[in-house]
């Protein structure tokens, strides 16, 4: 009987672990390249990541097309993102820029669309950009897209040597 419960267990915890690792597969990469404001049109819907607080560096802007079948998906809490639905193009990147200046070392945003595999433009990121002295480089946030399904998720983080930095730096055995 106590062999029988070891083996249904196993066989639910393997189940469990399959479905899991299945979940967490990572989707197929999407790439960006530069944009230029007149290409953005339609409608969109507007991501805004970040800005929760002064200085906030994981800060920026998505815009993701409506009337395709993909959604853009911040994998985040929600407290960390805002959404706005159907804005209009010119309005949409307007919100977005004026959103990813909030930083006080804010220099310019940066406009880049997000490529499907077969060429198709899902959508576009909005990333501040930060004039260097302030931060030792004008980029300092990592993203990574990936499309499961009919969803882009997105992956955001700070470079890791910024977060160094603003952890307070320095390395192993560093005097307290």
């Amino acid at each position: 009987m106590n062999n029988k419960k070891t083996t249904y267990l196993a066989a639910f915890v393997f189940l469990l672990t399959v479905s899991f690792c299945a979940s967490c597969a990572p989707g197929i990469r999407l790439s960006t390249r530069g944009a230029q404001d007149s290409e953005v049109t339609g409608t969109y819907t507007v991501i805004f990541y970040g800005c929760n607080f002064f200085n906030d560096l994981e800060t920026i802007a998505f815009l993701d097309k409506e009337d395709d079948r993909y959604t853009f998906e911040p994998y985040a809490p929600d407290f960390k993102y805002r959404v706005k639905k159907r804005v209009a193009a010119k309005e949409a990147l307007a919100e977005a820029e004026n959103f990813v200046g909030c930083n006080g070392s804010f220099k310019r945003a940066q406009l880049s669309s997000i490529i499907a595999p077969n060429g198709d433009i899902l959508g576009y990121e909005v990333r501040p950009l930060y004039y260097s002295f302030a931060y030792g480089g004008e980029d300092i946030l990592y993203t990574y897209y990936r499309l499961k399904g009919d969803k882009v998720v997105i992956n955001l983080w700070l470079n890791p040597s910024i977060e160094n930095m603003l952890q307070g730096g320095g390395g192993e055995g560093k005097e307290k």
